[in-house]
């Protein structure tokens, strides 16, 4: 675990209440695995710091 990530961008972040929220999450580290590269993490930084949807769930 980091400080941010593709799920956590994507408003996929906090508790996992149901079994859709965990699969949701699981498919989007996946992506991340099989996608990374320098650009894509610098991507995400910049969506950390823009997108509403980062902090979502936050606490």
């Amino acid at each position: 675990p980091g400080i941010t990530g593709w799920a956590q961008v994507n408003g996929l972040r906090g508790e996992t209440l149901t079994d859709t929220d965990m699969q949701r999450r699981v498919e989007h580290d996946l992506f991340y695995i099989d996608n990374w590269s320098l650009w894509f993490d610098l991507r995400i930084l910049v969506m950390t710091v823009v997108a509403r949807s980062a902090f979502k769930n936050a606490y």
